[in-house]
């Protein structure tokens, strides 16, 4: 949750560490300056509302994620649909898949509450992999993998 420009409040996680780590030796890169505080919410109330806004955007990210898994179906439906079956197209999708994959990973390391769309995005990709792994077999089918 962003408290104001270059703000932010953690829900408290073990992962929340590794993710401090990671920015703090980004912002040393850069040669900025970073402080890092620990502190407690008032009252339950207060760590709540933290922990939802945490909620509700690992949420909003996973949406995300899923509608690009939506929109690579459809551009393998559209190259099945125009018997586009070459190389070229199917090693295009597999880069593809493996952008949706690295983004799920990525997501995955941030959702450290356990966001309820994080169960959907990963049988998203899946099924996103399995119809993959269909257009390679008609790819290879029709001569174009060989």
């Amino acid at each position: 949750m962003s408290l104001q420009q270059a703000t932010w409040a953690l829900p408290l996680h073990p992962a929340t560490d590794a993710t401090i780590d990671r920015v703090l030796a980004l912002v040393e890169r850069a040669e900025g300056d970073a402080l890092v505080f620990t502190a407690r919410p008032r009252d339950q109330a207060m760590a709540g509302r933290i922990e939802d806004s945490f909620l509700e955007g690992r949420e909003a990210e996973w949406h995300e994620f899923v509608r690009e898994c939506d929109k690579f179906d459809a551009e393998i439906a559209h190259e099945i649909a125009t018997q586009k079956f070459t190389p070229a197209e199917l090693d295009e999708e597999e880069q593809n898949l493996e952008r949706l994959q690295r983004w799920y990973r990525e997501l995955r390391s941030r959702d450290v509450i356990g966001a309820p769309s994080a169960s959907d995005a990963e049988l998203r990709l899946k099924s996103s992999s399995e119809r993959l792994e269909g257009f390679a077999e008609q790819v290879f089918e029709r001569g174009g993998g060989a």
